[in-house]
Formats: C-alpha cells, structure tokens, sequence
C-alpha cells in the first residue's frame, strides 16, 4: 500500500521524497509501477465494480446479504 500511497501522491510530491520517508526504494516503486495488474488483482477489481452495481441498482437498499444473493443469482460466485 505504501507504493499505491506514493503513486497516488507523486504530483504533490517528488517521489524520491516519499520513497525516503516511507522506507521504500525508487527502484522498487518504479519496478511495482511497470508491472502489469495481477489477475487476482483485475478479478477483484472487477467484483468490487459488480457489488457497486447492483447497490446502486438497489438505491442502496441492499446489504451484503442481499448483494451476495444478487451476485449469485448472476453466476458471479463471491465468499
């Protein structure tokens, strides 16, 4: 989270700064940045968009039982 944290604030900040005051090295952080997203990444992503979609759908009526039911009854298995 910390390259996530630095990546997120780079226009405000030079990234030498935040790699020295996080501890984390800027052959690191630009190696995480030209790595491809996982697939249990995208996949997670991707559910995290379906949970959105049908809460919004709901006016935000359902809860996370309801929403894991709708998941369900969409072939979209979620634990």
């Amino acid at each position: 989270m910390r390259v996530r944290f630095i990546e997120d604030r780079r226009a405000d900040y030079p990234v030498t700064l935040l790699c020295d005051v996080l501890g984390v090295s800027p052959a690191g952080y630009y190696a995480w940045r030209s790595r491809r997203e996982s697939r249990r990444s995208a996949a997670n992503r991707d559910l995290v968009d379906h949970i959105r979609r049908v809460h919004r759908d709901t006016r935000g009526r359902y809860g996370s039982p309801r929403i894991h039911l709708e998941l369900k009854a969409q072939g979209r298995g979620a634990s």
